[in-house]
């Protein structure tokens, strides 16, 4: 069907002349401008031209942390490769501490004209960050999917594993196994994740009649890495701790190695969980006991939800939170 500048001008809001300068790809609109009117082809049925076609219509954006914690490498692959399966190509932007923001990534990627962008554990996980910046994406009009966080008042699909149950699933393992002492190890406060871990963690142990000592004695929050979770665990095994539950595999690491610096063994003496279930945790010594987030599924549904907004299909605008599994290895065992 030939595209009638007039419907398409009418159809975005624009002029017509800015419609034939979207059309014959030249310089002078903005990307926001530019996106309304490919959106206005697509919703009127049109086919985009084909020097448009070739351009970056099809490219999405996947922001995602540092690559040093294996979890963000196998959402990044899974959803790399759900995107190519829908006909997108992703544009990788990976932080790293001291590099490129996620605003600037953001510039970058809407200079590239991007269909979309997925945040996974972005700016959207910290309580403490200003949500304007998705707000802004969203009155462009871009589509976003926000993987695990959660911003209130964002009009945009956020796709999570329940960290609650997590935290509460981990506690219930160490308790029947035996142990009464649980401690638990995260990153900071401000990201929603944390908050949610630490209310699992506090509403299990406050199930726990005979637990040994309050809730709040036995939290240690530090830096999340090996080296945080080695300091953290540090002190909680000063506290007298026979199980900790851990806010990330890596921070389980580095509280095995907190443990043996203390000449404790791990499982006889200290029983340690983990949290994500990333690659290599079976083959750690000892492998270790993890509760599983379900990267496939959730990464399957981010990419499903963004390609809903894309073709116009709205997705809803509300939290999709997936269960976490409990994975037993042979980091965990009865108390000494």
């Amino acid at each position: 069907m030939r595209a009638r500048l007039s419907d398409i001008a009418r159809q975005a809001d624009v002029s017509e002349a800015t419609v034939s300068r979207v059309l014959n790809d030249r310089p002078g609109v903005s990307a926001g401008t530019r996106r309304a009117v490919l959106t206005a082809l697509d919703v009127l049925g049109y086919e985009r031209p084909a020097r448009l076609r070739k351009h970056s219509a099809q490219l999405v954006g996947l922001v995602v942390p540092e690559l040093d914690n294996p979890i963000f490498p196998a959402f990044a692959q899974v959803i790399e490769s759900v995107l190519a399966q829908h006909g997108f190509t992703p544009v990788l932007c990976t932080q790293t501490p001291g590099g490129v923001p996620e605003d600037e990534y953001v510039e970058m990627l809407l200079e590239r004209q991007v269909a979309g962008i997925v945040f996974v554990s972005g700016q959207h996980a910290d309580a403490t960050a200003d949500p304007a910046r998705y707000r802004q994406l969203l009155a462009r009009p871009l589509p976003i999917v926000l993987v695990n966080g959660y911003v209130e008042g964002i009009a945009a699909p956020f796709v999570s594993c329940d960290d609650r149950v997590a935290g509460e699933l981990a506690v219930a393992h160490l308790a029947a196994l035996g142990h009464r002492r649980i401690g638990l190890i995260c990153g900071p406060e401000r990201f929603t994740p944390v908050r949610r871990k630490l209310a699992g963690y506090r509403a299990a142990m406050g199930r726990l009649p005979d637990r040994e000592g309050g809730p709040e004695e036995l939290v240690a929050l530090s830096l999340f890495g090996v080296e945080g979770g080695e300091v953290a665990a540090g002190r909680l095994l000063d506290r007298g701790v026979t199980g900790i539950v851990c806010g990330s595999d890596l921070m389980a690491l580095g509280a095995i190695r907190a443990a043996r610096s203390r000449g404790r063994s791990v499982p006889a003496e200290v029983s340690v969980v983990g949290y994500d279930d990333s690659p290599l945790m079976a083959f750690t010594d000892p492998p270790l006991t993890t509760v599983r987030q379900p990267v496939q599924a959730m990464a399957a549904a981010a990419v499903r939800a963004l390609v809903d907004e894309i073709r116009g299909h709205a997705a809803p605008h509300s939290e999709y939170l997936f269960r976490p599994e409990l994975v037993m290895r042979a980091s965990t065992a009865t108390p000494p």
